[in-house]
């Protein structure tokens, strides 16, 4: 009995001091269109979960990730890059970003490694200076300048605002990732484990795929088209026998010139998206998949609130845990 109760204590002790060393919270990914945020993201947890390309407003919605080590859980908020609002889906984007930021315990600001301090930059300062949480600054792509070069874009910053912490790394070759990971942990607090840990994200897999859908398009398309373009899931079924998944796409757009440039000659474009977008959405569910898309003409849909709301571009104001 004694021996019971001895060993009952040391498990209560053992878990009470896990819990004291485990560190958890939420971590906001913010910059300007095309710093690398969903790159980053991506290869800190390991997994394509955010669309990347190298067109402006490839992330539209708040994108939530999961890191866990022994070491804590970090939950990353990717965030539509923050530019000046067009449309009312514009103005979303920015209402997103706004809001991910007041409500996490570290911002993580992305940007590129110059000495030019831009209007993007500039607006992005006057926010961060109002903020009471820790701001660490990630100057992103240092494969591309000499370390003299890097050495003067971080004196630069440093004279613009007191950071918690000033990282480089390389998303696109993930360098210095455990470096960002483990001065991410020291500025988060001690607590609980918001999600389990074999948990990537809590998107839904159909939104990832139109996601990824949408990713091929942009990588494919003329440049006066991917802003236009929404993409809707009308049916994703995993058939009985677990063969495979069917996906039913809508790529909407804006203009019919849009919609004949998207299927292209004899549906050449379209079928090119298609595989493209399948072969990606095959690597994350391991599983084949049946992907049909389609193409809608929706005129303006980017400043239709009603749209907007269908379309699924809504305030996402998502709980802890």
């Amino acid at each position: 009995m004694d021996e019971k109760k001895a060993l009952n204590e040391y498990d209560r002790e053992t878990e009470e001091r896990d819990t004291e060393s485990f560190r958890s919270g939420f971590v906001a990914l913010i910059g300007r269109p095309n710093v690398g945020k969903s790159t980053l993201m991506n290869a800190l947890i390991g997994q394509k979960i955010a669309a990347v390309s190298n067109r402006a407003q490839t992330t539209r919605r708040r994108i939530q990730t999961v890191y866990t080590s022994d070491e804590g859980q970090i939950v990353f908020l990717d965030t539509p890059g923050i530019t000046r609002a067009k449309n009312k889906l514009g103005d979303y984007m920015l209402e997103v970003s706004g809001s991910a930021m007041s409500e996490v315990d570290v911002i993580l600001w992305l940007v590129e490694p110059s000495t030019f301090i831009g209007a993007g930059e500039q607006t992005i300062l006057e926010r961060l200076r109002k903020v009471k949480i820790p701001v660490i600054l990630c100057i992103n792509k240092t494969d591309t300048v000499s370390a003299e070069q890097l050495a003067k874009c971080i004196d630069t910053y440093r004279t613009e605002m007191e950071f918690s912490e000033i990282v480089p790394v390389s998303a696109m070759q993930e360098k210095n990732l455990d470096e960002l990971l483990r001065v991410l942990f020291a500025k988060l607090p001690e607590g609980p484990m918001f999600y389990d840990a074999d948990t990537v994200t809590d998107e839904r897999m159909r939104d990832i795929a139109a996601e990824l859908i949408r990713e091929q398009a942009l990588r494919f398309l003329d440049k006066e088209v991917p802003h236009g373009i929404a993409v809707l899931i009308d049916r994703f079924s995993e058939r009985e026998d677990g063969s495979l998944t069917d996906i039913d796409a809508t790529i909407v757009c804006e203009r019919d010139s849009h919609k004949g440039i998207i299927i292209g000659k004899k549906g050449a474009m379209l079928r090119k998206i298609g595989t493209a977008a399948r072969h990606e959405i095959e690597d994350m569910l391991e599983q084949q998949v049946n992907l049909k898309l389609f193409v809608k003409v929706r005129p303006d849909w980017r400043d239709n609130a009603m749209l907007l709301k269908e379309y699924g571009y809504l305030s996402q104001k998502k709980k802890r845990g």
